[in-house]
């Protein structure tokens, strides 16, 4: 028999003290790459090595497939552990897995596709390319209306529409699996996370 949810921090703690800490601690990792950028900028030591741009792209992709793991994660906890809390860090979270991928892609576009032609020709003839783009497609919708106004004016059509993260997650970890040319260790430990995450929901949808 499962207990009562677990009292959680007041509303001001979580305003004031826990969101902020969230939100800087979600930004450390770009702001890493962006001193590792200005570093080489500046021909000092940084870990972009001598392909660059391809070592950039990785990383901020890497993260975004992170955030969204952890905002699929945080319902989960939040059920299992009945913590209901923390489903109040969720809607950043993903916010900032938009914000990476569109910066990702951002990266992509303008130093390896080198502009918008080249972009759509590697969407069309490149597979790996090709799976990533409508994740990307997928994960705008959700960033704009992760509102409580969107929510308050898509009704029940918001929680459809944020059942997108699903297929963008899914295509995410094809995409990165697609670019493991010899190491799979890192992508299948992300696809092992997200089949868990998605198991769990099945389960809990069927369960009478």
């Amino acid at each position: 028999m499962r207990g009562p949810p677990h009292r959680g921090p007041s509303d001001r703690v979580l305003r004031f003290a826990l969101k902020p800490i969230v939100f800087i601690a979600l930004t450390i990792p770009l702001a890493y790459w962006g001193l590792q950028v200005y570093y080489s900028g500046q021909g000092l030591p940084n870990a972009l090595g001598a392909d660059a741009a391809d070592r950039l792209v990785e990383a901020l992709g890497s993260w975004t497939l992170r955030f969204l793991l952890l905002a699929l994660a945080l319902s989960t906890v939040a059920r299992r552990l009945r913590l209901p809390w923390i489903v109040r860090f969720r809607r950043m979270v993903g916010v900032f897995a938009m914000t990476y991928a569109l910066t990702h892609f951002g990266v992509y576009l303008v130093f390896l596709a080198g502009g918008v032609e080249a972009a759509i020709e590697d969407i069309a003839k490149r597979p790996y390319i090709t799976v990533s783009f409508p994740a990307l497609l997928m994960l705008i919708p959700l960033g704009v209306t992760s509102t409580r106004g969107w929510q308050r004016r898509l009704g029940r059509n918001w929680r459809r529409l944020h059942t997108l993260i699903y297929p963008a997650a899914i295509l995410a970890i094809v995409h990165f699996i697609w670019l493991s040319r010899s190491d799979f260790t890192e992508p299948v430990i992300y696809a092992s996370i997200l089949a868990a995450l998605l198991l769990e929901r099945l389960l809990r949808r069927i369960s009478p």
